[in-house]
């Protein structure tokens, strides 16, 4: 993992200090709460219904034992007991009092976490891949690449006040796990006929209002000119992106009312002033970065053979293989039957901090589906880490699978929201078990949102609710066919919008449509576009 040096530790010092005056500022009165919010989104922190939420950086989602028990702690000790892990791989606390929030920004500094550019009209979090270092199919580790995004961005002068909020994802492999399709700027690591190392650069993507598929702007970057690609794009963004209208401020408005073609020539345009100037990346720079992030040790030895069918099933599910003999990835699955997608408790937070300490290097990482990974397990304890997980009530096994549902937190805490989404998620997962139709359909994405913004990904699930307002009443939106990973796709509405009842039953009408009308080895996706829409509209209309 990478470690701050002296100016990473003193940039968060001296930004958790100003906040603290900021705060006590807000909470004499000196600081109205329309003054105070601009500063308190630079620091994560959000006005929702009920209460502050704070929302604090997991970079690339990469996390050490140690700093997963310090959020444990923070959940314990200045919330109600919980986390909730959101897609963007971050952390976010929903009850914390404003006059504790300078502190905990102190005690997080601790351990080298902020809550810097978690919010804003600024880059966010650069995502990656969750099994980055570990999945045999990757080209190259993106995790040092992310790392040099986020030392080239963190309190960019240039761009930290952008038309919109940024967001960056980059990926190693063909599968694509990072959804850089759906991104603000898309980066795939390639290699060339000569063998050299760089970039598929795509911009333009994004969910929202307006979900859009990202365009590609070259098909090879060397590495070298990353920065100086990226600062192209982003300056032709801001200089040319929309300020008066928060609809149509994202880039990839810019990039349709452009044309791809036009917004790529301005930003080479760009790139030529820039190219190989002072953003030029050092190769020294990149060997000490990725120093932080070794190569990982073989294990000990293979898992032993297990006659329980719960866990055999759970390693058959949950359990993924490793590039390092002897090592394995395992997905902890935060979607219990009936529970809250991506909430985690400050015991089990403590509890797969443990598990990682003694079988996984000390690393977990936190994924776009509201999972949490172990990427380095030592594979002959693979039975004595499900024992562990279940004793935590962590082994779940249905990673990938129809119950590994994501939800933003809709109504129930988001006040841009329009209808509840965890509620229908718990009653999803509960009508999915009781139908046995899990194992049956395989790997399928569930995905649902509480309002347009999208922050449940619905648009890119294989079935996705959004839940709208409807003269008062809570309704939901069924979409079919959407991708995240590997060949990005936008579902199609499947028909009218259901009743909250009735949007559970469309979305298990939709599995028995896929499982009836599927052939051997169809994906869900595969299905569709073979029959189209109009078998699984019968399933979910005429039920």
């Amino acid at each position: 993992m990478y470690r701050y040096d002296e100016i990473d530790a003193d940039l968060v010092k001296q930004r958790t200090d100003e906040f603290r005056e900021q705060v006590e500022a807000r909470l004499s009165g000196q600081l109205s709460e329309d003054a105070f919010k601009p500063l308190r989104l630079m620091n994560g922190v959000y006005l929702q219904l009920h209460a502050y939420m704070l929302r604090v950086a997991i970079p690339y989602g990469v996390l050490s034992s140690d700093q997963l028990r310090m959020l444990a702690h923070i959940a314990r000790t200045y919330d109600r007991g919980y986390g909730h892990f959101t897609t963007r791989q971050n952390i976010q606390y929903n009850w914390p009092a404003l006059v504790d929030i300078p502190e905990i920004l102190d005690q997080l500094a601790t351990v080298e976490m902020h809550a810097i550019q978690t919010s804003g009209n600024c880059i966010r979090n650069t995502t990656t891949d969750p099994f980055a270092g570990a999945s045999a199919d990757e080209v190259a580790d993106p995790r040092p690449w992310c790392e040099l995004i986020r030392q080239w961005s963190t309190f960019h002068p240039e761009f930290s006040f952008l038309p919109r909020k940024f967001k960056i994802a980059v990926t190693g492999s063909e599968a694509d796990r990072a959804a850089i399709g759906v991104h603000d700027i898309g980066l795939r690591l390639v290699r060339n006929e000569a063998g050299a190392l760089g970039f598929a650069v795509y911009a333009g993507g994004g969910q929202g209002r307006t979900p859009r598929i990202a365009a590609k702007l070259r098909d090879f970057l060397p590495w070298r000119d990353l920065l100086a690609y990226l600062t192209a794009i982003l300056r032709v963004y801001n200089l040319a992106g929309r300020r008066d209208n928060l609809y149509k401020a994202r880039i990839k408005i810019l990039v349709e009312s452009m044309g791809a073609e036009a917004f790529t020539r301005d930003v080479e345009a760009e790139f030529e002033t820039l190219k190989g100037g002072e953003l030029a990346v050092p190769h020294e720079e990149v060997e000490r970065i990725s120093a932080f992030f070794a190569p990982v040790r073989p294990g000990t030895g293979a898992a032993a053979q297990v006659i329980d069918p719960h866990y055999r099933r759970w390693k058959s599910v949950n359990v993924k293989p490793h590039q390092v003999a002897y090592r394995a990835i395992v997905v902890i699955s935060l979607k219990p039957v009936g529970g809250t997608p991506g909430d985690a408790t400050d015991q089990q937070m403590e509890a797969v901090a443990d598990i990682a300490e003694r079988y996984g290097l000390s690393e977990i990482r936190v994924t776009k589906e509201q999972n949490l990974v172990l990427p380095h397990i030592d594979a002959a304890a693979l039975p004595t880490v499900f024992e562990a997980l279940k004793d935590a009530g962590l082994a779940t096994a249905n990673a990938g699978l129809a119950g590994d549902i994501v939800s933003c937190p809709g109504l129930d805490y988001c006040n841009l929201a329009n209808a509840r989404s965890i509620p229908i998620a718990q009653e999803v997962s509960r009508a999915i078990e009781a139908s046995g139709l899990e194992e049956a359909a395989g790997e399928v994405s569930i995905k649902i949102s509480g309002c347009i913004n999208a922050c449940g990904h619905h648009h890119v699930a294989n079935i996705g609710l959004l839940g709208v307002d409807k003269k008062g009443e809570e309704v939901y939106q069924l979409t079919l066919g959407g991708v995240a990973d590997g060949e990005a796709a936008i579902g199609e509405i499947a028909g009218r919008a259901l009743s909250a009842d009735d949007a559970v039953k469309g979305v298990i009408a939709s599995l028995r449509a896929y499982v009836t009308h599927r052939e051997a080895g169809e994906s869900f996706v595969a299905t569709l576009k073979r029959t189209g829409l109009e078998p699984f509209k019968e399933s979910i209309y005429d039920h």
